[in-house]
């Protein structure tokens, strides 16, 4: 395997032209992270897939791009350190066979880490990556993790669980997919009067008071305004862009009862972000919010509708219960992806993993026990 760190007139031809496949590949999201504070970091590289799979009959040399952010970081026990992160990636749509297979992807990655770290600080303590496998069943993506030869990292920066809407047949047939109810309440918000715009930056304080009410009410956590704003005004800068974000509020007699912000990116759409009011619940804009964005991305190219993040499975205890069945009702299909793992880089890795997993414990345990949810 060979990387290559460098401006696009440095680099081969022959690899240039892999367009990401998901949009946190994106240099659009490179980007938009860069001015969040992280380093985004774009490779080339080429790697032979007889290393990697048996009887392989096609080329001997296959080229790929990858987009790894990096950040700094300080914690007690383990000081200041770095982490370097490769969102859904490693993507390898010329053999998804070293993809498919969890032991050879696995292999694949611990090649590819040895060969990035040499562009990385040298205080970087892991390189973690999400994996861009789709699963349909639980039991497949359980048996991937056991299988692949990478430690599992403590938490998933991108949700694992997610509902994907096939937005290639005909409206009618997209509506005729969802539940009964679904439909209903999508008709109902039309009939009722419910009014959907889609905006840019400019609404932005509309949405941002709907996303503190949501806050408080669900006990998630929230980016500050400014994250969202620059978002949405990056993608409204960069025309032609590989990326559109768009801002959908539901209004009722000039009252924003609810808004979504929804990224188009190549083939797919992501329903990035939701929020809503407590009033008129009852006239159900967040159904109309989306069925609008569908038939905007389908009207864009998009070939699938992601709601980018559900609860594992329809469990009426878990405290997101009610997210698991409104983003169901669409018609998608459910699928689990595996989730983040790591590859280690320093022994300090162990205690920011220890860091890591009572972080989580006092933000996802501790403070939702505290606040009665």
């Amino acid at each position: 395997m060979e990387l290559f760190l460098a401006g696009k007139d440095q680099i081969p031809a022959s690899l240039l032209g892999h367009a990401p496949s998901h949009f946190l590949q994106s240099d659009f999201w490179a980007s938009f992270k860069e001015a969040q504070g992280w380093k985004a970091i774009r490779v080339y590289g080429t790697y032979n897939p007889r290393q990697y799979l048996e009887g392989w009959n096609g080329a001997e040399e296959l080229g790929f791009s990858c987009s790894i952010l990096a950040r700094s970081f300080s914690l007690p026990l383990v000081g200041e350190f770095s982490l370097a992160y490769v969102p859904m990636g490693v993507e390898l749509g010329n053999s998804p066979e070293i993809l498919a297979d969890a032991m050879v992807y696995g292999r694949f990655l611990s090649d590819f880490s040895d060969n990035l770290k040499v562009f990385l600080d040298k205080r970087t303590i892991c390189i973690r990556f999400d994996v861009p496998v789709d699963l349909l069943s639980l039991e497949e993506r359980q048996t991937y993790r056991q299988t692949i030869s990478c430690k599992l990292a403590p938490d998933n920066i991108q949700p694992p669980d997610t509902v994907l809407v096939d937005l290639t047949p005909q409206p009618e047939e997209i509506l005729a997919r969802m539940k009964s109810k679904w439909r209903y309440n999508i008709r109902l918000a039309e009939k009722k009067g419910v009014e959907v715009r889609r905006c840019g930056a400019e609404a932005i304080d509309a949405f941002y008071s709907l996303y503190e009410t949501t806050s408080r009410r669900d006990g998630i956590a929230i980016h500050h305004k400014g994250y969202y704003q620059d978002l949405l005004r990056r993608s409204q800068a960069s025309c032609p862009t590989d990326a559109r974000v768009d801002l959908y509020v539901a209004s009722y007699q000039d009252e924003p009862l609810a808004a979504i912000i929804t990224l188009f990116a190549g083939g797919e759409a992501v329903y990035l972000y939701g929020a809503s009011s407590n009033n008129h619940r009852n006239l159900m804009p967040a159904y109309l919010l989306q069925w609008h964005a569908m038939q905007d991305a389908k009207a864009a190219g998009c070939q699938v509708y992601d709601m980018y993040g559900i609860p594992p499975t329809d469990d009426p205890g878990h405290p997101m219960h009610g997210l698991y069945r409104f983003k169901t009702g669409f018609g998608g299909q459910n699928v689990h992806r595996p989730g983040s793992v790591d590859i280690p880089l320093s022994p300090l890795y162990r205690f920011y993993v220890l860091g890591e997993r009572l972080r989580n414990f006092w933000y996802k345990r501790v403070k939702k026990l505290l606040a009665g949810r």
